[in-house]
């Protein structure tokens, strides 16, 4: 697995403003947890998107096509607790769930070198 730094730095950048506007568009009590959690999934999947590559190309190209899924779906996510007052374990189980779901699936993916 190689990362790239450049990429690697602007994915981090583009998490941190989508963070940003979602701790401050978010309305609720929960607006840290919206900033941090969202931070963590949003950035993880989008560096995977960008900047990640493996040894074999299809590995690559299967990797970055999920994690692109799951990124526009963390999105969706975020902007939908964002407009929705919510608790915090709600939150936590539903993006914790999606992230572990996207986390086994990188995994099966790189141990099965598609």
């Amino acid at each position: 697995m190689k990362l790239n730094a450049i990429t690697t730095i602007i994915a981090t950048a583009i998490s941190a403003i989508i963070a940003y506007c979602l701790y401050s568009w978010c309305k609720s009590d929960n607006q840290l947890l919206m900033g941090i959690g969202g931070f963590v999934f949003i950035a993880t999947t989008l560096i995977f998107t960008i900047s990640v590559s493996f040894e074999q190309p299809r590995t690559t190209t299967n990797i970055r096509v999920l994690s692109g899924i799951f990124f526009v779906l963390a999105l969706i996510s975020s902007l939908i607790f964002m407009l929705v007052q919510f608790n915090p374990p709600l939150y936590i189980l539903i993006n914790g769930i999606m992230f572990l779901i996207w986390l086994l699936i990188v995994y099966a993916l790189k141990r099965a070198n598609m």
